[in-house]
C-alpha cells in the first residue's frame, strides 16, 4: 500500500516545497538489484542512494555527503544475500527508512545511523565497529534501535525493547525519528505477512507508534500509519471510507473555488500568503463522517495558509472572519497556546454559498517554519544537541549533567521516570500503552517558588499525581492539598494554570489509602501507591478506639476586654465567632441576661441580628492597647506539637486565656486558642511564629 494511497496530504503538489523535491515512488527492486553491482567509484554517491542523497540536499545543501557514502557502503557489504520477505533484498529497508526521514529533512547523522539501523542487529557488525567508523552519537541512536535479543528475553522482548528504545530516546530523540520511520515502512509492506502477524503488529502500531508520533509532532509518518492501522484492523470501515473519497473525486470539489475566493481576500488586504486545498487522509475522512453524517464537499479537504511572519496569521484570521462567516466553535489558538507536541497553527471554519449550496470550509493557519514543525516535528529540529553557531558558549556549571535537550517534554520525562518503577516487563507495557492514550496535557504552578517551578500533568490529573511528581515516594505523606490558595482534597481534579501548593505531613506513620488509586491518573502515582499498599497491607493509621474529646485548657479571664459599650452598667463580651480585635470595627447587640457581645460588623452574625430587627449597641475601643483574639492553626498531627505551638505564643509575650485542640483527622489536628495580647499590634508577628512551628500549616483569625 502506497504513501499516496493512504495519505493524500503527503502528496507532491500540496506544497511549493513539496513541489520542487516532487518525485515518483521509488522502484525498491531496482534499488535492490543496484546495491547488489557493489561498491561504486569513490569519486561519486552509489546510485542506489542518489534518491536520499537529493532529498538530503534539498534541505541541507552544505551537506557533507561521505558519511552516508561509508555508512551505505558498509550496510550494502553486511546485509549482503539477506532478503526481505517481500522479496527485494534487504538492503532496500534501510534504503526507504533513510528515505523518508531525508524527505522530512533529518540531519546527516540521524540518515547514517538509519543506514546503520539493522546492521548490529541482522549482521556481524558490533556496535564497537560502528563506534570506531562513525563515533559515539551514531554508535548511540543504532545501540537505541537495535531490539533486545529474545533468546535472553523470551516473550518479554517487545516490551524490553521498547523500554530500551524509550529510554536512549530520553537522552536522543533521534532514536524515535529512526523506530517511527523503520515502522512505517515495514508497515508499507506487510502484506506479504499472515493476517494475524499483520494485525498484531497492526494493535502494537496503533496503541504504541502512533501515540508516540504524534507526541513528537510528527504528524507526517502518523498520518499514513493512521491509514495503514485502519485498512489492517478495521477493513469494512477502511473500504466504506475509500467508497466515499472515491465517490467524491467523481464529483465537482468546492475547495478549489473557495481557496479563489480566500486568495483574492487576501491578495486586497495587502497579505502575502499561499493558499493550498490539502486532501484529508483516510482516518480524518471517517472521523468526520462519525462526527457529520451526511458529507458536503468541502468536509473532504482543508484549506491551508502559509504566510512568512506569526502576525500574518492574526490578519489572515482577521480578514477571513471578516469577510466570510466564521464557525466560532470551530475557531482554535494552538500559536497563543501550542501544543505539547510543538505543534502551532490557528484553527478556524468559515461558511460560504459556492453554487446552489452553503459550505463550510475549515482552515489552517501557520508560518512556512510552523508548518515544517507541524510535518515533521523533532525530526525538523535538525541536531538539538548542537548549539547554534551564533549561540554563546554555556559554562559546564550551568548545563544539567544531562545535555539540555528541548525535545525532552513533560510527557517524555514522566514515562522515563515511572519506567523504572515498573521492572515487570507486563505491567510496563500495560502501563505504557495507558499513559500514551492521553492525548492532552495541563501545566500547574508550584506555589512554594521550588524549581522546576512548573509541574506538567495529563489532563484529567488530581492533587496526587501533582504531589508524587513533585515529591516522588515522600508524597505517600501527602494529606492535602491547596489549590489557587483554597484548601481541597487529594482527590480534587486539577486544571492547567492552577498553582499547586501539598501539604506533606513528615510522619512515618503517614501512608496512602486504597481510593487514592481511584484518583491518581499518572502511571508514577498509580506505580507507588500500589507498591506502597502492598508493602503495609495492614495500612499504617491506627484506626482510633473510640473517638476523643476535645482536649481544653481553660484560662481564668474572660471578659470584653477593651471593649466599651454605648450602654450603661453593661456588661461586655467579645464574640467568639469572629474575635474582634482593636482597631476592628465593631458593632454590639444585647443578649440574653443584658450582656452586649460584640462582634466584627463583617461578621454573619451582625447580617443575621440585623434580620430579626435587633438594635445594635455602638461599641468603641479603649486607649489601651491590649486585646483578646481567637487564633485557628491547622497542622500536622505529631508529638509535641501542643507544647511547641505553647512555647511559641509563650515567647511573643501572649497569654492563653483558653486553648482547645480536636482529635485528629486524617492526620491533620485543628487547635483553637484565645489570647490576651499586650498590643493589638503583635497579632501579625504572633501569627507569624505560630506558621513557623514545624507541622503548622495555616494560622488564621476565628
Amino acid at each position: 500500500m502506497s504513501a499516496e494511497a493512504t495519505n493524500p496530504e503527503a502528496r507532491p503538489e500540496a506544497l511549493p516545497e513539496l513541489r520542487r523535491r516532487g518525485r515518483t515512488r521509488l522502484d525498491l527492486r531496482r534499488l535492490g538489484r543496484a546495491a547488489l553491482l557493489g561498491p561504486t567509484p569513490r569519486d561519486r554517491l552509489p546510485d542506489a542512494i542518489g534518491h536520499v542523497a537529493e532529498a538530503h540536499r534539498a534541505h541541507h545543501p552544505d551537506a557533507d555527503l561521505s558519511l552516508l557514502r561509508r555508512a551505505y557502503l558498509l550496510a550494502e557489504t553486511s546485509h549482503r544475500g539477506q532478503m526481505r520477505k517481500s522479496g527485494e533484498p534487504y538492503i532496500t529497508h534501510p534504503l526507504a527508512v533513510t528515505l523518508i526521514l531525508a524527505e522530512l529533512g533529518a540531519e546527516t547523522t540521524t540518515l547514517t545511523a538509519s543506514l546503520l539501523h539493522d546492521t548490529v542487529e541482522d549482521t556481524d557488525v558490533t556496535l564497537d565497529q560502528v563506534r570506531e567508523e562513525f563515533g559515539d552519537e551514531v554508535c548511540f541512536i543504532v545501540d537505541g534501535v537495535t531490539k533486545v535479543e529474545k533468546i535472553d528475553y523470551g516473550a518479554a522482548a517487545e516490551p524490553e525493547t521498547f523500554r530500551k528504545m524509550l529510554v536512549a530516546t530520553g537522552n536522543d530523540v533521534r532514536v524515535m525519528s529512526i523506530k517511527l520511520a523503520d515502522r512505517l515502512h515495514n508497515m508499507r509492506t506487510l502484506g506479504v505477512m499472515r493476517p494475524e502477524k499483520q494485525a498484531r503488529i497492526a494493535k502494537v502500531t496503533r496503541d504504541v507508534l502512533i501515540p508516540l508520533a504524534e507526541r513528537l509532532g510528527v504528524q507526517a509518518l502518523k498520518t499514513e500509519l493512521e491509514d495503514l492501522v485502519f485498512a489492517i484492523l478495521h477493513p469494512e470501515e477502511y473500504e466504506h471510507t475509500r467508497a466515499l473519497i472515491a465517490a467524491h473525486a467523481g464529483e465537482r470539489d468546492p475547495l478549489p473555488a473557495i481557496a479563489d475566493s480566500v486568495r483574492v481576500v487576501l491578495r486586497d488586504a495587502g497579505i502575502a500568503a499561499e493558499v493550498v486545498v490539502r486532501p484529508r487522509h483516510f482516518v480524518s475522512v471517517h472521523r468526520i463522517s462519525l462526527k457529520r453524517g451526511e458529507l458536503r464537499g468541502s468536509d473532504f479537504g482543508r484549506l491551508l495558509v502559509l504566510v512568512g511572519e506569526n502576525a500574518d496569521c492574526y490578519a489572515v484570521l482577521g480578514e477571513l472572519h471578516t469577510c466570510f462567516t466564521p464557525v466560532i466553535s470551530e475557531f482554535k489558538d494552538f500559536i497563543a497556546t501550542p501544543k505539547f507536541n510543538l505543534y502551532q497553527s490557528l484553527h478556524t471554519a468559515f461558511a460560504t454559498s459556492e453554487g446552489p449550496t452553503t459550505q463550510v470550509a475549515e482552515v489552517i493557519v501557520r508560518t512556512r517554519q510552523m508548518h515544517r514543525v507541524a510535518e515533521a516535528g523533532v525530526v525538523a529540529l535538525g541536531n538539538p544537541y548542537t548549539a547554534p553557531p551564533s549561540a554563546e558558549p554555556v559554562a559546564a556549571a550551568d548545563c544539567d549533567e544531562e545535555r539540555v535537550d528541548p525535545t525532552r517534554p513533560g510527557w517524555l520525562s514522566r514515562l522515563l521516570d515511572w519506567q523504572q518503577s515498573a521492572p515487570d516487563p507486563d505491567t510496563f507495557w500495560d502501563v505504557l500503552r495507558s499513559e500514551l492514550a492521553q492525548d492532552r496535557e495541563i501545566t500547574v504552578f508550584r506555589a512554594d517558588g521550588g524549581v522546576p517551578g512548573t509541574i506538567s500533568l495529563p489532563a484529567g490529573a488530581s492533587c496526587i499525581d501533582a504531589a508524587y511528581a513533585q515529591y516522588g515516594e515522600a508524597a505517600h505523606g501527602c494529606i492535602g492539598a491547596r489549590v489557587n490558595g483554597r484548601l481541597t482534597s487529594l482527590s480534587s481534579r486539577l486544571s492547567d494554570g492552577d498553582t499547586v501548593q501539598l501539604l506533606i505531613a513528615h510522619d512515618a506513620s503517614s501512608g496512602p489509602t486504597a481510593d487514592w488509586l481511584d484518583h491518581a491518573k499518572t502511571p508514577a502515582a498509580r506505580i507507588a501507591v500500589s507498591s506502597w499498599l502492598e508493602a503495609h497491607p495492614d495500612g499504617a493509621r491506627p484506626a482510633d478506639a473510640a473517638p476523643r474529646p476535645p482536649l481544653s485548657v481553660i484560662g481564668l479571664r474572660s471578659g470584653g476586654g477593651n471593649a466599651v459599650a454605648d450602654l450603661p452598667d453593661a456588661t461586655v463580651r467579645l464574640a467568639g465567632c469572629c474575635t474582634p480585635v482593636p482597631p476592628d470595627a465593631v458593632e454590639g447587640f444585647v443578649v440574653r441576661g443584658g450582656a452586649v457581645t460584640v462582634h466584627r460588623v463583617h461578621c454573619a452574625t451582625v447580617a443575621q441580628m440585623r434580620a430579626v430587627g435587633r438594635t445594635p449597641i455602638a461599641v468603641h475601643w479603649r486607649a489601651t492597647a491590649d486585646c483578646r483574639v481567637t487564633l485557628l492553626a491547622e497542622s500536622f498531627g505529631r508529638p509535641h506539637l501542643l507544647a511547641d505551638l505553647t512555647e511559641a505564643i509563650a515567647r511573643e509575650g501572649v497569654e492563653v486565656v483558653s486553648a482547645t485542640v480536636e482529635p485528629p483527622v486524617e492526620q491533620r489536628v485543628r487547635h483553637s486558642y484565645t489570647l490576651q495580647l499586650p498590643d493589638a499590634t503583635g497579632l501579625p508577628a504572633l501569627m507569624r511564629a505560630m506558621r513557623d512551628v514545624p507541622g503548622v500549616y495555616d494560622v488564621s483569625r476565628a
